[in-house]
Protein backbone atom coordinates (compact mmCIF):
# COMPACT_ATOMS: atom_id res chain seq x y z
CA UNK A 1 0.00 0.00 0.00
CA UNK A 2 2.78 2.26 1.19
CA UNK A 3 4.74 1.79 -2.26
CA UNK A 4 1.95 2.52 -4.17
CA UNK A 5 0.97 5.65 -2.73
CA UNK A 6 4.69 6.57 -2.64
CA UNK A 7 5.02 5.64 -6.64
CA UNK A 8 1.22 7.57 -7.17
CA UNK A 9 2.50 10.77 -5.94
CA UNK A 10 5.83 10.38 -7.33
CA UNK A 11 4.57 10.11 -10.88
CA UNK A 12 1.61 12.84 -10.38
CA UNK A 13 4.83 15.36 -9.06
CA UNK A 14 6.62 14.45 -12.31
CA UNK A 15 3.17 14.89 -14.18
CA UNK A 16 3.12 18.52 -12.81
CA UNK A 17 6.99 18.95 -13.20
CA UNK A 18 6.74 18.30 -16.83
CA UNK A 19 3.15 20.25 -17.02
CA UNK A 20 5.27 23.25 -15.61
CA UNK A 21 7.84 23.03 -17.22
CA UNK A 22 5.59 23.69 -21.11
CA UNK A 23 2.86 26.04 -19.59
CA UNK A 24 2.71 29.45 -19.60
CA UNK A 25 1.41 32.51 -20.51
CA UNK A 26 1.33 31.82 -24.01
CA UNK A 27 -0.62 28.71 -23.27
CA UNK A 28 1.05 25.26 -23.71
CA UNK A 29 4.01 24.34 -25.57
CA UNK A 30 4.33 20.59 -25.77
CA UNK A 31 7.59 20.70 -28.46
CA UNK A 32 9.66 22.94 -25.90
CA UNK A 33 10.94 20.08 -23.83
CA UNK A 34 11.97 18.25 -27.20
CA UNK A 35 13.24 21.11 -28.39
CA UNK A 36 15.59 21.58 -25.38
CA UNK A 37 16.89 18.39 -24.95
CA UNK A 38 17.88 18.43 -28.65
CA UNK A 39 19.15 21.64 -28.22
CA UNK A 40 17.67 22.88 -31.72
CA UNK A 41 15.90 25.65 -30.26
CA UNK A 42 18.15 28.38 -28.08
CA UNK A 43 15.14 30.05 -26.57
CA UNK A 44 14.03 26.65 -25.65
CA UNK A 45 16.95 26.26 -24.08
CA UNK A 46 16.94 29.55 -22.52
CA UNK A 47 13.37 28.61 -21.23
CA UNK A 48 13.47 25.54 -19.97
CA UNK A 49 17.11 25.46 -18.30
CA UNK A 50 17.73 29.24 -17.05
CA UNK A 51 13.51 30.14 -16.31
CA UNK A 52 11.40 27.46 -15.50
CA UNK A 53 13.18 24.12 -14.27
CA UNK A 54 14.95 26.08 -11.91
CA UNK A 55 11.57 27.66 -10.28
CA UNK A 56 10.04 23.79 -10.47
CA UNK A 57 12.72 22.28 -9.05
CA UNK A 58 12.79 24.85 -6.38
CA UNK A 59 8.90 24.95 -6.08
CA UNK A 60 8.87 21.01 -5.51
CA UNK A 61 12.24 20.94 -2.97
CA UNK A 62 10.76 23.73 -1.03
CA UNK A 63 7.08 22.06 -1.03
CA UNK A 64 8.78 18.34 -0.20
CA UNK A 65 11.06 19.80 3.02
CA UNK A 66 7.86 21.82 4.57
CA UNK A 67 5.74 18.65 3.87
CA UNK A 68 8.48 16.06 5.50
CA UNK A 69 8.86 18.71 8.53
CA UNK A 70 5.08 19.30 9.45
CA UNK A 71 4.85 15.46 9.08
CA UNK A 72 7.71 15.12 11.50
CA UNK A 73 6.30 17.95 14.34
CA UNK A 74 2.75 16.64 14.19
CA UNK A 75 4.06 13.13 14.80
CA UNK A 76 6.41 14.52 17.41
CA UNK A 77 3.49 16.98 19.47
CA UNK A 78 1.02 14.37 18.32
CA UNK A 79 -0.88 17.37 17.10
CA UNK A 80 -2.63 17.62 13.66
CA UNK A 81 -2.31 21.60 13.44
CA UNK A 82 1.61 21.54 14.01
CA UNK A 83 3.95 23.18 11.25
CA UNK A 84 7.27 24.00 10.59
CA UNK A 85 6.44 27.57 11.73
CA UNK A 86 5.22 26.60 15.46
CA UNK A 87 9.09 26.17 16.52
CA UNK A 88 9.93 29.94 15.48
CA UNK A 89 12.86 28.36 12.64
CA UNK A 90 10.64 29.55 9.58
CA UNK A 91 9.97 33.41 11.59
CA UNK A 92 14.35 32.98 12.42
CA UNK A 93 14.82 32.19 8.95
CA UNK A 94 12.96 35.18 7.53
CA UNK A 95 14.52 37.79 9.42
CA UNK A 96 18.21 35.98 8.74
CA UNK A 97 17.18 37.04 5.03
CA UNK A 98 15.50 40.03 5.69
CA UNK A 99 18.73 41.35 7.70
CA UNK A 100 20.93 40.36 4.72
CA UNK A 101 18.88 42.90 2.55
CA UNK A 102 18.45 45.52 4.51
CA UNK A 103 22.07 45.80 6.02
CA UNK A 104 23.11 45.83 2.70
CA UNK A 105 24.89 42.57 2.88
CA UNK A 106 22.96 40.94 -0.08
CA UNK A 107 24.67 42.97 -2.43
CA UNK A 108 27.94 41.97 -1.89
CA UNK A 109 27.72 37.98 -2.65
CA UNK A 110 24.19 35.99 -3.86
CA UNK A 111 25.76 33.57 -0.94
CA UNK A 112 25.09 36.05 1.70
CA UNK A 113 21.58 36.00 1.70
CA UNK A 114 20.57 31.83 1.89
CA UNK A 115 23.76 31.56 4.34
CA UNK A 116 21.77 34.38 6.47
CA UNK A 117 18.65 32.32 6.60
CA UNK A 118 20.75 28.72 7.26
CA UNK A 119 22.22 30.32 10.18
CA UNK A 120 19.32 32.01 11.79
CA UNK A 121 17.66 28.72 11.58
CA UNK A 122 20.75 27.04 13.13
CA UNK A 123 20.95 29.55 16.20
CA UNK A 124 16.91 28.08 16.71
CA UNK A 125 17.85 25.22 16.35
CA UNK A 126 20.66 24.72 18.19
CA UNK A 127 18.07 26.51 21.29
CA UNK A 128 15.90 24.37 20.36
CA UNK A 129 17.82 21.57 21.12
CA UNK A 130 19.13 22.34 23.90
CA UNK A 131 15.46 22.69 25.82
CA UNK A 132 14.54 19.42 23.81
CA UNK A 133 17.20 17.63 25.66
CA UNK A 134 16.68 19.75 29.37
CA UNK A 135 13.03 19.04 29.30
CA UNK A 136 10.65 15.74 29.38
CA UNK A 137 7.46 17.01 27.80
CA UNK A 138 6.03 19.35 24.43
CA UNK A 139 4.92 22.35 26.57
CA UNK A 140 8.51 23.70 27.32
CA UNK A 141 9.63 23.21 23.99
CA UNK A 142 6.56 24.78 21.73
CA UNK A 143 6.04 27.66 24.13
CA UNK A 144 10.13 28.01 23.75
CA UNK A 145 9.37 27.55 19.79
CA UNK A 146 6.54 30.34 20.33
CA UNK A 147 8.22 33.08 22.28
CA UNK A 148 11.33 33.11 19.65
CA UNK A 149 8.61 32.99 16.89
CA UNK A 150 7.28 36.18 18.54
CA UNK A 151 11.16 37.27 19.21
CA UNK A 152 11.91 36.86 15.54
CA UNK A 153 8.62 38.97 14.36
CA UNK A 154 9.02 41.68 16.43
CA UNK A 155 12.72 42.41 14.71
CA UNK A 156 11.11 41.75 11.53
CA UNK A 157 8.89 44.56 12.28
CA UNK A 158 11.05 46.72 13.29
CA UNK A 159 13.63 46.05 10.24
CA UNK A 160 10.50 46.77 8.20
CA UNK A 161 9.67 50.34 10.26
CA UNK A 162 13.43 51.31 9.70
CA UNK A 163 13.57 50.74 5.99
CA UNK A 164 15.50 53.58 4.48
CA UNK A 165 13.87 53.82 1.71
CA UNK A 166 10.22 52.37 -0.12
CA UNK A 167 12.78 50.00 -2.02
CA UNK A 168 13.99 48.37 0.31
CA UNK A 169 10.73 48.04 2.22
CA UNK A 170 9.46 46.15 -1.00
CA UNK A 171 12.38 44.03 -1.16
CA UNK A 172 11.72 43.02 2.48
CA UNK A 173 8.38 42.62 2.22
CA UNK A 174 8.28 40.89 -1.20
CA UNK A 175 10.85 38.01 0.77
CA UNK A 176 8.32 37.52 3.48
CA UNK A 177 5.70 36.89 1.39
CA UNK A 178 7.42 34.02 -0.34
CA UNK A 179 8.07 33.30 -4.05
CA UNK A 180 10.71 30.81 -6.57
CA UNK A 181 10.76 33.33 -9.60
CA UNK A 182 13.69 34.41 -10.64
CA UNK A 183 15.62 31.32 -8.51
CA UNK A 184 18.52 29.43 -10.34
CA UNK A 185 20.41 26.58 -10.41
CA UNK A 186 23.32 27.64 -7.82
CA UNK A 187 20.30 28.97 -5.54
CA UNK A 188 19.39 25.40 -5.44
CA UNK A 189 23.09 23.77 -5.35
CA UNK A 190 23.17 25.99 -1.92
CA UNK A 191 19.79 24.79 -0.17
CA UNK A 192 19.06 21.77 -1.46
CA UNK A 193 21.81 19.58 -0.17
CA UNK A 194 20.49 21.16 3.33
CA UNK A 195 16.89 20.44 2.78
CA UNK A 196 18.03 16.41 1.89
CA UNK A 197 19.90 16.55 4.82
CA UNK A 198 17.07 17.55 6.94
CA UNK A 199 14.34 15.25 5.53
CA UNK A 200 17.33 12.27 5.97
CA UNK A 201 17.18 13.06 9.76
CA UNK A 202 13.32 12.75 10.10
CA UNK A 203 13.16 9.82 8.02
CA UNK A 204 15.41 8.24 10.67
CA UNK A 205 13.58 8.48 13.18
CA UNK A 206 10.29 7.08 11.35
CA UNK A 207 9.95 4.46 13.71
CA UNK A 208 10.18 6.39 16.86
CA UNK A 209 7.41 8.85 15.90
CA UNK A 210 5.11 5.70 14.63
CA UNK A 211 5.82 4.02 18.34
CA UNK A 212 5.29 7.87 20.13
CA UNK A 213 1.71 8.00 18.71
CA UNK A 214 0.83 5.30 21.45
CA UNK A 215 1.95 7.72 24.08
CA UNK A 216 5.70 9.12 25.46
CA UNK A 217 5.36 7.09 28.51
CA UNK A 218 4.34 4.21 26.87
CA UNK A 219 6.87 4.39 24.12
CA UNK A 220 9.34 4.52 26.65
CA UNK A 221 8.44 0.92 27.90
CA UNK A 222 9.09 0.13 24.64
CA UNK A 223 12.72 1.49 23.88
CA UNK A 224 11.82 4.89 22.94
CA UNK A 225 14.95 7.27 24.04
CA UNK A 226 12.38 10.77 23.71
CA UNK A 227 15.39 12.94 24.00
CA UNK A 228 17.48 11.41 21.15
CA UNK A 229 14.37 11.42 18.83
CA UNK A 230 13.26 15.11 19.81
CA UNK A 231 16.53 16.01 19.05
CA UNK A 232 16.79 14.49 15.75
CA UNK A 233 13.68 16.13 14.57
CA UNK A 234 14.12 19.32 15.45
CA UNK A 235 17.68 19.18 13.98
CA UNK A 236 16.25 17.82 10.76
CA UNK A 237 12.88 20.43 10.99
CA UNK A 238 15.57 23.71 11.62
CA UNK A 239 17.75 22.46 8.69
CA UNK A 240 15.48 21.75 6.34
CA UNK A 241 13.45 24.90 6.80
CA UNK A 242 16.08 27.24 6.89
CA UNK A 243 17.18 25.63 3.42
CA UNK A 244 13.74 26.11 2.22
CA UNK A 245 13.09 29.63 3.40
CA UNK A 246 16.79 30.72 2.15
CA UNK A 247 15.19 29.35 -1.03
CA UNK A 248 12.12 30.37 -1.35
CA UNK A 249 11.03 32.75 1.66
CA UNK A 250 8.11 32.28 4.09
CA UNK A 251 5.79 29.85 2.94
CA UNK A 252 2.91 28.62 5.03
CA UNK A 253 0.59 26.02 5.43
CA UNK A 254 2.11 23.54 2.99
CA UNK A 255 3.14 21.38 6.66
CA UNK A 256 -0.35 21.59 7.68
CA UNK A 257 -2.00 20.40 4.63
CA UNK A 258 0.20 17.87 2.87
CA UNK A 259 0.68 15.48 5.88
CA UNK A 260 -3.68 16.04 6.45
CA UNK A 261 -4.29 15.22 3.49
CA UNK A 262 -2.14 11.95 3.07
CA UNK A 263 -3.10 10.91 6.62
CA UNK A 264 -5.98 8.46 5.72
CA UNK A 265 -3.70 6.79 2.94
CA UNK A 266 -1.26 5.64 5.52
CA UNK A 267 -3.20 4.00 8.10
CA UNK A 268 -2.40 7.35 10.36
CA UNK A 269 0.59 6.03 11.39
CA UNK A 270 3.09 8.95 11.86
CA UNK A 271 5.78 7.36 10.83
CA UNK A 272 4.76 5.99 7.43
CA UNK A 273 3.30 9.79 6.59
CA UNK A 274 6.52 11.32 6.28
CA UNK A 275 7.61 10.43 3.20
CA UNK A 276 4.28 10.70 1.31
CA UNK A 277 3.77 14.28 3.04
CA UNK A 278 6.84 15.07 1.29
CA UNK A 279 5.58 13.67 -2.35
CA UNK A 280 2.32 15.87 -1.46
CA UNK A 281 3.99 19.37 -0.67
CA UNK A 282 6.35 19.03 -3.39
CA UNK A 283 3.12 18.10 -5.58
CA UNK A 284 1.13 21.03 -3.43
CA UNK A 285 3.87 23.70 -4.40
CA UNK A 286 4.19 23.02 -8.09
CA UNK A 287 0.53 22.92 -8.75
CA UNK A 288 0.54 26.33 -6.75
CA UNK A 289 3.21 28.00 -9.06
CA UNK A 290 1.90 26.82 -12.17
CA UNK A 291 -1.31 28.59 -11.08
CA UNK A 292 0.85 31.87 -10.01
CA UNK A 293 2.39 32.35 -13.70
CA UNK A 294 -0.76 31.90 -15.09
CA UNK A 295 -2.70 34.24 -13.21
CA UNK A 296 -3.72 37.63 -15.33
CA UNK A 297 -1.88 40.10 -13.15
CA UNK A 298 0.30 42.95 -13.79
CA UNK A 299 2.39 41.90 -10.81
CA UNK A 300 3.13 38.55 -10.15
CA UNK A 301 1.48 37.06 -6.72
CA UNK A 302 3.77 35.95 -4.53
CA UNK A 303 3.95 32.28 -3.93
CA UNK A 304 3.20 32.27 0.08
CA UNK A 305 0.39 34.13 -0.69
CA UNK A 306 -1.04 31.75 -2.66
CA UNK A 307 -0.02 28.88 -0.24
CA UNK A 308 -2.02 31.10 2.56
CA UNK A 309 -5.09 31.67 0.61
CA UNK A 310 -5.53 28.15 -0.18
CA UNK A 311 -3.96 26.37 3.14
CA UNK A 312 -6.19 28.35 5.48
CA UNK A 313 -9.65 27.48 4.53
CA UNK A 314 -8.14 23.51 4.82
CA UNK A 315 -6.85 24.50 8.41
CA UNK A 316 -9.63 25.86 9.47
CA UNK A 317 -11.86 23.22 8.45
CA UNK A 318 -8.98 20.88 10.62
CA UNK A 319 -9.83 23.38 13.89
CA UNK A 320 -13.05 22.78 13.73
CA UNK A 321 -13.69 18.96 12.55
CA UNK A 322 -11.12 18.58 15.37
CA UNK A 323 -13.46 20.53 18.30
CA UNK A 324 -16.50 18.38 16.82
CA UNK A 325 -14.37 15.37 17.38
CA UNK A 326 -13.69 16.31 20.87
CA UNK A 327 -17.21 16.89 21.65
CA UNK A 328 -18.94 13.64 20.53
Amino acid sequence: MMLRLNALLALLLLLAGALALIIGPNGISPHLIADWLRGSDPAAAIIIADIRLPRVLAAAAVGGALGICGAALQALTRNPLAEPGILGVSAAATLGATATLYFGLAALSPWILPLGAIAAAAIVTALLAAVAVRTQGMASLILTGVGLSSLAGALMALILNFAPNPFSLSDLVNWTLGSVANRSLSDLAISAPLMLLGALLLLSQRANLSLLSIGEAAASTHGLDGNRTRLFVIAGTGIATGASVALAGAVGFVGIVAPHLVRPWTGHDPGRALLPSAWLGALLLVLADVFVRLLPTDNELRLGVVAALAGAPIFMAIVLRRGRTKHV
